[in-house]
């Protein structure tokens, strides 16, 4: 629910629109005491996607701002879907990688963009 509404960075849709999210794309594992792993594997709407690294920034973002408890975040492209899926997994799993990006104020200002709740 909490991924579901995040707009896309190129069309007026959601990502579950674009079925670039579905439920069955999300795996949650129990990893300790009141921790949880969530896996995320997103499908980028065509394989040579060029917003596919930010649309994992936006996962991650609204991801960490909204979980409820104490957790740990993956999150992949989904195997075969992306031409360079192996290096956008280390970017969008790298937390330096991760706050540097939402340090440059443009890119901040679309991740912004695209998790905020539609009124």
């Amino acid at each position: 629910d909490i991924i579901r509404t995040i707009r896309d960075p190129e069309k007026p849709n959601t990502l579950e629109e674009l079925e670039v999210v579905t439920e069955s794309c999300v795996e949650v594992q129990e990893i300790g005491e009141d921790e949880y792993l969530v896996v995320i594997r997103f499908t980028p709407t065509v394989p040579h996607c060029s917003l596919a690294t930010l649309i994992g920034l936006c996962l991650r973002i609204k991801l960490q701002r909204c979980l409820p408890f104490r957790h740990k975040l993956e999150i992949y492209i989904s195997e075969g879907t992306h031409s360079t899926e192996e290096d956008i997994n280390k970017q969008i799993n790298d937390k330096e990688r991760v706050a540097a990006a939402m340090e440059n104020p443009n890119l901040r200002e679309i991740v912004e963009q695209c998790v905020t709740e539609p009124d």
